[in-house]
């Protein structure tokens, strides 16, 4: 099993947003220091709390103070952009990494950026756009013909070539065909994972939901491999979780009753999905009651939190509950003290990380 980073990020509002960029960047040069394989970086316009517009440009900056580690954008949403625009940037993006790169891709989810775009998320028109972009997007990278490029959500027109001024779209990854892609999915019949299974894609499972939930995931997976005959390889999927190490277990369930992690569920992520009426993602019994999904339940229910044996042991439970997986993605929360935040994310990697070597697909 390997370990990653899936970093949206998290600042509260108000935060100066130079220097969160600053501490964000900052992480991601000491994970990559640790060892850590790699990271995800969210892109949103409208949230507050998840700070970063354009996760390619922060990514293009990181991979200059970084050496190993492969960053990714988690995710471009797809009804953000225009394809063709997009198409360029990826592009120059993986040349810029050298092929450091895995590009996830998704169809949203935070309902300012929908307002901001003309979708209505009640209507799916967003899954048909995001669809219909990415292949638009791969046959652009593999054969740009010229001509007009019409749909419901874009319009643009490719040039005839003229070599003698040298005019013709002539921008494609440096990784080919493309860079690895992944997609992330939440309900258990997810149609974006069974889109990773359909095409060999990067599958990624949120953080949210506990492990009876993520078992669906892979059956969302395996179905859509079994529909284009492909072999669904469970190293492949990426599991991501709010981790949190200590080298006292009741220190580090302390650390996240009362710090960090709970300031950011109680002050965004509780929030944004009472508003949503999504606390059911939190649920391994949707019977309960939405009162009942407090901080103490989720830590003890979909958090991984404790000392180096303990957090070992759960993630070897998820691992047996969801029957195999091949990168634990660590969230990521503002370093707040950082020397606790720094010593967690050292423990996982040089602590924890070893106990599970045995797991390997």
């Amino acid at each position: 099993m390997k370990l990653g980073y899936f970093t949206m990020p998290l600042h509260p509002p108000g935060s100066n947003i130079t220097q969160t960029m600053d501490d964000d960047l900052d992480q991601l040069v000491f994970l990559d220091r640790l060892g850590y394989s790699e990271a995800w970086i969210g892109e949103h316009f409208t949230a507050q709390w998840e700070n970063i517009p354009a996760p390619d440009l922060f990514i293009a900056k990181a991979i200059a103070m970084t050496e190993n580690i492969v960053l990714g954008t988690g995710v471009t949403c797809m009804p953000n952009h225009n394809p063709f625009m997009i198409a360029h940037r990826i592009a120059l993006l993986d040349h810029l990494a050298h092929g450091r790169f895995q590009w996830g891709i998704g169809s949203g989810g935070f309902p300012g950026d929908f307002e901001v775009f003309g979708f209505d998320p009640s209507e799916g028109t967003h899954r048909n756009m995001s669809k219909e972009a990415v292949e638009l997007i791969l046959q652009l990278w593999e054969d740009p013909k010229p001509g007009r490029y019409k749909s419901d959500y874009w319009d643009f027109t490719i040039p005839e070539p003229d070599d003698e001024i040298g005019l013709k779209f002539h921008l494609s990854p440096y990784q080919k065909p493309h860079p690895p892609i992944g997609v992330a999915g939440v309900s258990p019949k997810s149609e974006t994972l069974t889109m990773a299974g359909e095409r060999g894609w990067i599958p990624m499972s949120i953080n949210l939901v506990p492990g009876n939930t993520l078992a669906g995931h892979w059956d969302a997976v395996e179905s859509g491999a079994t529909k284009t005959k492909n072999t669904a390889n469970r190293s492949n999927w990426r599991i991501a979780r709010e981790v949190f190490v200590s080298e006292n277990g009741k220190t580090a369930r302390e650390e996240a009753l009362n710090g960090i992690l709970r300031r950011d569920f109680d002050d965004y992520f509780h929030k944004l999905m009472s508003k949503l009426g999504m606390l059911g993602l939190y649920k391994r019994d949707q019977d309960m009651p939405d009162e009942d999904v407090t901080l103490e339940y989720v830590m003890e229910n979909v958090w991984i939190v404790g000392d180096p044996d303990e957090v070992a042991a759960k993630i070897r439970t998820l691992y047996e509950e969801v029957g195999g997986f091949g990168v634990l993605l660590a969230m990521g929360h503002e370093w707040s003290p950082l020397d606790k935040w720094q010593t967690s994310m050292e423990l996982l990697a040089n602590e924890v990380m070893p106990k599970l070597e045995d797991l390997k697909y």
